[in-house]
C-alpha cells in the first residue's frame, strides 16, 4: 500500500488541511465572497430570492455578504469521502490517514505519556480487557455516536463556532487518551467514528490486501514507525485483541455473535435512516436538505423550542430539543427491533444455515442497503451544482462498487477464513523447505494457487514425505499457537481441516503438540496471554532489542543493561513489556543460559511424568493392569518425547559452549535412567553419531542419586496424578483415568467432557459402579484393542472407531460361537471365559484352546473365506468381542497406516504358515 514515510507526509498533509478547515470556521476571509450575492460568476453564489420553506414558511437567510463554506466542506465532503474509503479501500487506508487518530499519538511520539508503576518498572498503561470499558466500548462509542447527531442537527450543523469547539473538544479527547493510554486506545474504545469504521471496513473492503492471505509481518494498519536507517518495524501494543488494525476479518469473525453486534449494525441502520428522514419531518419538504441550508441556518439553538416536527401541513408542538433524540432513539430502536426479529425468524425458518452465516448475510445486506441510501443525501447540494450526468455516473459507480463488495461478502463465512489462514500457513512452510515444485506446478508459482490448490499440492507433491508433513504441520501449529488461533485444547479440532489434508492422526498431532512444550514451554502454559496481538508485540520488542544490540556492535546483554539500562527501560515501556516477558526474551538472546533455563522447564517436567509413571506401577492398581497399562504408555510416549526434546538441547549447547551441554546431560543422567537407553538406541535418531562421546558416556553411566520408584505411595498421590490425566487431549486417556479415580474412590475433577466415550463414562461412574471394567463396555472394548499386538500403535481415531462399530457377546458353555460351515463375517477377541477350537482332519479331530486375549480368524475375516473348524465356549460365561468383517473393510479403507499394518502382520504371519507347514488356524 506504501511505505510508512509516505503515509506519514501524508498524514501530516491531511492533518494540516483539516486543522486548515478547522481553523476557517473562525476565520475565513476567502469563501464567504464565492457564496456573496453579488458573485454572479461564482457556482456556488447563494440566490437571494430563492425561497426554501421549513414547516411552511421562507427560511430567512441573510447571507448576502456570503458565508464560509467550512461546515458545507466538512459534512459534504470530507465525512461522505470517509465512508466512501471505508467501503472501498478498507479502514487500512482510513486509519492510516485519519487525522484524529494521528493527531491521538502526539503523545507517543513527544515521549510524554502516561506511566504507572508496575512491579519495579514504569509501563505506558493500556486499556485491560476484563475491565468495564474493555468489555463495554462499543456501547460507550455508539452512545457517543447517537449523542454527535442529536447535536448535530440542535447545533453544530449551522454555527460554524460550536462546530469548531465540538471537533476542537474532540481533537482534545483524543490527545488526552493518547496520553493515558497505549497504542490506539482512543481509536479503538473511544472514537465515535469507530463503530463505522466496523460497519463498511469488514469482513474486508472492495479493494484491499486480506491479512490472513499476506506474508508481511506488518499488515493492514497495525501500528508502525521505522528505524533510523528506514525499516518499518511494529510498534503495536497489543492494546485490543482481536484488534481490527491487524486482520479486519479475524476481528469481525470474533464479534460477529457477540451481544453488541446486533444493536451495532441494526441500530446503526435505524439511526441513518432516522438522521436524514428527521430534516423532512422537521421542515416538511426535502428542499431543506438537499439545498444544504441548514449549513447556514442562523442562530440553531433559537429553535429548540420551537416545535420539533411538521407532518402533513401541522406543526406538532413538541420543542425541537426532544423530538430530535426522540426521533433517532426511535428508529435506532426500530432497527434494533426490525433486524432482530428477522435474524430470528430466518433462524427458525432456516436453521441448517446456523446463526453465524444468517448474522453475516443480514450485517452485509444491512452494510450494503445503508452506504446506498446514504449516498442518496451524502453531498447533495454539492453534486447540484454540477452537470446531471456527474451526479448519475457517481451514484452508479457507488451502486455498482457497493454490489460487488456484496457479492464478494455474501459467501464468506468463518470456516472459509480459518482454511485461507491454514492455507497461507501451509504456502509458508512449503516455501521454508525449498521443495522443487517448478515440475508440479507447471510453471506457476505458490503465491499464485489458490486455498485449495495449496491443500491438493500438498496430497501429490512426491517429494513432500510424510515426515516432511509432519515437520511443515508442527511449524503451522506452533505458529497458529503463538498467535493464538488455537490453544492445547483446541488445536485438535480447529486444525482438523489441515490435519485431514496432511494425514496427520491425532496421535501425531498430540506427539507434536508435546515436543512443542518441550521446546517452548510458554505455549502450553494456560496462564499466559497468546493472541496474534500480542505475538506481534513481542516481536516488536525482540527485533527492537536484537537491532540495539547489533548497533552495539554484539556487545553481551548484560553489559549493555550495566552501561546504559535506559535504552532497554525505554523499549520495554514503548512494547509494555513484563517482567516475565523480558526474561524470557533475554534469555532467548543470552544463548546457553536461555538453553540451560529451558532445559530446566523440560527437566522439571519430564521429573512430574516420572513420577506419574510410579504412581501408575503401585501394586495398590495391580488388579486394573489391563486399564493402568493403557495409561503407562501414554506416559512413556510422553516421556521418550522430552528426553529426545534434552538430547536436542545437549546438542544443541554442545554447538555453542560445552559447560550447559554437561550441566543438562548430568541432570538428564540422574533423572531418566529408565528411558534413556531405549531412546539413545534408536536407529533413526543417530545420537550415537550426533552426540560427543563423552556426553554418551555420561548419559549412559546412571548417576548415583538417580530416583528411586516408590512402592508405598499414598492414595492421594496416585490421585493427583491421576486428575492430571484427564485433561489429556486424548480421551481413551481421560476415560480410563477417571475409571481409575473412581477405583480409587477419589474425588473426581471438574471437567466438561466433549468425547461421547468420557460422557458415557462419568456417567457410569456416577450411577454408582462396581469398579468392574464389564461395567463400562466402550472402555473396555477399548482397553482390550490397545493392549493387543494387532491394534498396536493404531490411531486413536481408528481405536474409537472400531470401539463403535465392535460388540461384546456373551455365550453360555456348549454354546457354538461360530461353525466350520459359516462364512467368517467378524474378527473375534476373547475376553474371559474360556472356547475350544475344534478341526476336523482326515485323521480326526483336533482341539485346541481359545485363551483370553487371542485374536482369531484374522486371516479369513480379510479374506472372508469359510472358517476351517468349530469354536466352542466352554465356560459360563464367555464373552468375546467380535468386529464386523465390513466395519473392519471400512477402516481399512480410510485408514492407510492401519491398512499397512494390517498387511505386514499377515504377510509375516503367512510366512510363517508356508514355512512350517501348518494351516492357517494353527
Amino acid at each position: 500500500m506504501g511505505s510508512e514515510r509516505f503515509f506519514h507526509r501524508l498524514r501530516w498533509g491531511l492533518t494540516l488541511a483539516w486543522l486548515l478547515l478547522l481553523a476557517s470556521l473562525l476565520w475565513d476571509p476567502i469563501t464567504p465572497r464565492l457564496t456573496a450575492a453579488d458573485a454572479t460568476w461564482s457556482p456556488l453564489r447563494w440566490d437571494p430570492e430563492r425561497c426554501i420553506l421549513v414547516q411552511g414558511q421562507c427560511l430567512g437567510v441573510d447571507v448576502a455578504d456570503g458565508y464560509g463554506l467550512g461546515a458545507a466542506i466538512f459534512w459534504g465532503l470530507v465525512v461522505p469521502s470517509a465512508i466512501v474509503i471505508l467501503l472501498i479501500f478498507g479502514h487500512d487506508l482510513w486509519r492510516r490517514i485519519c487525522p484524529l487518530s494521528f493527531l491521538s499519538q502526539i503523545p507517543r511520539a513527544l515521549g510524554k505519556q502516561r506511566t504507572v508503576k508496575r512491579g519495579n518498572r514504569l509501563e505506558v498503561p493500556r486499556i485491560k480487557p476484563d475491565s468495564w470499558l474493555g468489555q463495554n466500548y462499543l456501547l460507550v462509542q455508539l452512545s457517543w455516536f447517537f449523542v454527535g447527531l442529536c447535536l448535530r442537527i440542535l447545533l453544530v450543523n449551522g454555527d460554524r463556532l460550536w462546530l469548531f469547539l465540538w471537533i476542537a473538544a474532540t481533537i482534545v479527547a483524543a490527545i488526552t487518551v493518547g496520553y493515558l493510554y497505549g497504542g490506539k486506545s482512543w481509536c479503538n474504545y473511544f472514537c465515535p467514528m469507530a463503530p463505522v469504521q466496523k460497519i463498511y471496513g469488514e469482513p474486508r473492503a472492495l479493494f484491499t490486501q486480506p491479512a490472513h492471505l499476506s506474508e508481511a509481518k506488518i499488515t493492514q494498519s497495525m501500528c508502525r514507525t521505522w528505524d533510523p536507517d528506514g525499516q518499518e518495524k511494529s510498534a503495536c501494543v497489543a492494546c485490543q485483541s482481536p484488534c481490527i488494525d491487524i486482520d479486519a476479518e479475524r476481528s469481525y469473525w470474533d464479534g460477529l455473535t457477540k451481544p453488541y453486534a446486533p444493536l451495532l449494525y441494526y441500530g446503526y441502520v435505524g439511526l441513518v435512516v432516522g438522521y436524514f428522514l428527521y430534516y423532512y419531518l422537521y421542515a416538511g419538504n426535502w428542499d431543506y436538505y438537499m439545498s444544504g441550508v441548514w449549513a447556514v441556518d442562523p442562530n440553531p439553538m433559537a429553535q429548540w423550542g420551537s416545535p420539533g416536527w411538521y407532518i402533513g401541513g401541522w406543526a406538532i408542538p413538541v420543542p425541537k430539543l426532544v423530538a430530535v433524540p426522540l426521533t433517532l432513539g426511535v428508529f435506532t430502536y426500530g432497527g434494533y427491533w426490525l433486524g432482530c426479529g428477522l435474524e430470528s425468524w430466518l433462524q427458525r425458518r432456516y436453521p441448517q444455515l446456523g446463526l453465524q452465516t444468517i448474522r453475516h448475510r443480514l450485517f452485509s445486506l444491512s452494510t450494503w442497503l445503508i452506504f446506498n441510501f446514504f449516498f442518496l443525501f451524502a453531498g447533495r447540494s454539492w453534486l447540484n451544482l454540477l452537470p446531471a450526468w456527474v451526479g448519475y455516473l457517481w451514484e452508479t459507480a457507488l451502486l455498482c462498487g457497493s454490489l460487488i463488495w456484496l457479492i464478494r461478502t455474501w459467501g464468506r463465512d468463518p470456516e472459509r477464513y480459518n482454511r485461507e489462514s491454514l492455507s497461507s500457513r501451509l504456502r509458508k512452510q512449503l516455501k521454508k523447505m525449498g521443495l522443487d515444485l517448478a515440475a508440479t506446478l507447471g510453471g506457476k508459482s505458490l503465491d499464485q494457487l489458490g486455498t485449495d490448490e495449496v491443500f491438493v499440492l500438498a496430497k501429490v507433491l512426491p517429494s513432500f514425505t510424510q515426515q516432511k508433513r509432519l515437520a511443515a504441520y508442527k511449524e503451522v501449529l506452533r505458529e497458529a499457537l503463538e498467535e493464538g488461533y488455537v490453544n492445547s485444547s483446541t488445536s485438535l479440532q480447529l486444525l482438523a481441516n489441515i490435519r485431514e489434508e496432511l494425514d496427520i492422526s491425532a496421535d501425531e498431532h498430540s506427539s507434536i503438540l508435546t515436543e512443542l512444550g518441550v521446546e517452548d514451554p510458554g505455549l502450553l502454559d494456560p496462564n499466559y496471554v497468546h493472541s496474534l496481538e500480542n505475538s506481534v508485540r513481542l516481536n516488536g520488542y525482540r527485533k527492537a532489542l536484537d537491532r540495539l544490540l547489533r548497533l552495539q556492535q554484539q556487545e553481551p546483554l548484560t553489559q549493555l543493561r550495566q552501561r546504559d539500562p535506559q535504552q532497554i527501560k525505554k523499549l520495554r515501556q514503548d512494547y509494555c513489556i513484563t517482567d516475565q516477558e523480558e526474561a524470557e526474551i533475554l534469555a532467548g538472546l543470552e544463548g546457553n543460559q536461555g538453553l540451560w533455563q529451558r532445559a530446566q522447564h523440560v527437566l522439571q517436567q519430564l521429573e512430574v511424568l516420572i513420577q506419574r509413571f510410579h504412581a501408575l506401577n503401585q501394586p495398590r492398581l495391580s488388579s486394573q493392569g489391563l486399564i493402568l497399562s493403557v495409561l503407562r504408555t501414554s506416559v512413556r510416549h510422553k516421556k521418550r518425547i522430552m528426553v529426545r526434546g534434552l538430547l536436542e538441547m545437549i546438542e544443541e549447547a554442545g554447538q555453542r559452549g560445552e559447560e550447559t551441554a554437561y550441566s543438562i546431560a548430568h541432570a538428564l543422567s540422574a533423572l531418566a535412567p529408565g528411558v534413556l537407553p531405549e531412546v539413545l538406541s534408536s536407529p533413526t535418531s543417530r545420537w550415537q553419531q550426533r552426540l560427543p562421546q563423552e556426553i554418551i558416556r555420561i548419559l549412559q553411566q546412571p548417576e548415583p542419586n538417580a530416583p528411586a520408584c516408590s512402592i508405598s505411595l499414598a492414595d492421594g498421590e496416585i490421585a493427583a496424578h491421576l486428575q492430571a490425566l484427564t485433561g489429556d487431549s486424548n480421551p481413551i486417556i481421560q476415560a480410563a483415568s477417571l475409571f481409575i479415580l473412581d477405583y480409587l474412590e477419589a474425588d473426581l475433577p471438574a471437567i466438561q467432557p466433549r468425547h461421547p466415550l468420557v460422557q458415557q463414562t462419568l456417567a457410569r461412574i456416577r450411577q454408582g459402579s462396581q469398579h468392574r471394567l464389564a461395567d463400562f463396555p466402550g472402555l473396555e472394548k477399548l482397553a482390550y484393542f490397545s493392549n493387543h499386538y494387532f491394534f498396536t500403535d493404531v490411531h486413536t481415531e481408528t481405536l474409537l472407531e472400531l470401539s463403535e462399530l465392535a460388540t461384546i457377546k456373551t455365550f453360555r458353555a456348549g454354546e457354538i460361537i461360530s461353525d466350520e460351515t459359516d462364512t467368517c463375517r467378524e474378527l473375534l477377541l476373547l475376553i474371559s471365559g474360556h472356547a475350544q477350537i475344534q478341526i476336523t482332519t482326515a485323521s480326526g479331530q483336533e482341539t485346541r484352546d481359545f485363551v483370553i486375549g487371542e485374536l482369531l480368524d484374522e486371516l479369513e475375516v480379510l479374506s472372508q473365506t469359510h472358517l476351517a473348524g468349530r469354536i466352542i465356549a466352554t465356560e459360563t460365561p464367555t464373552r468375546i468381542i467380535a468386529l464386523p468383517v465390513d466395519a473392519l473393510d471400512a477402516i481399512l479403507l480410510h485408514d492407510r497406516h492401519f491398512a499397512r499394518k494390517v498387511l505386514e502382520l499377515e504377510t509375516r504371519r503367512l510366512k510363517h504358515f508356508v514355512g512350517s507347514g501348518k494351516t492357517a488356524i494353527e
